[in-house]
């Protein structure tokens, strides 16, 4: 499987692909690089599946890659029920104007 780097070490990059995949589910959207938006929507992808399954596996796998509980107890009573008709596609890039400060291509990722 082909991934983005991001320019950091690998527990470097664990972390934050984690940190934002939190994010994503404790807020329903954010505002990040493109790069990083397309490089998380698999994994919040991913978690709503888990979420959708229900069972006490799904729940332990959730919670062992999201960083806080809350968002695991979201995850299982608010954000997965809203997807249960829905086959995938839980998540939308939608592409933004350049940062800034380096022009680095900026972009939303939110929940459908």
């Amino acid at each position: 499987m082909r991934y983005r780097k991001l320019g950091r070490s690998q527990g470097h990059r664990r972390a934050l692909l984690r940190s934002l995949v939190t994010a994503v589910v404790m807020q329903g959207k954010i505002h990040t690089t493109e790069a990083k938006a397309k490089s998380i929507k698999p994994l919040v992808d991913h978690m709503i599946t888990l979420g959708k399954k229900g069972d006490l596996h799904s729940r332990r796998q959730a919670a062992a890659f999201l960083t806080k509980p809350e968002a695991v107890q979201k995850l299982f009573s608010e954000v997965a029920p809203k997807y249960a008709d829905r086959v995938g596609g839980y998540s939308r890039i939608l592409k933004m104007d350049v940062r800034r400060g380096d022009a680095a291509p900026m972009a939303i990722l939110e929940l459908v």
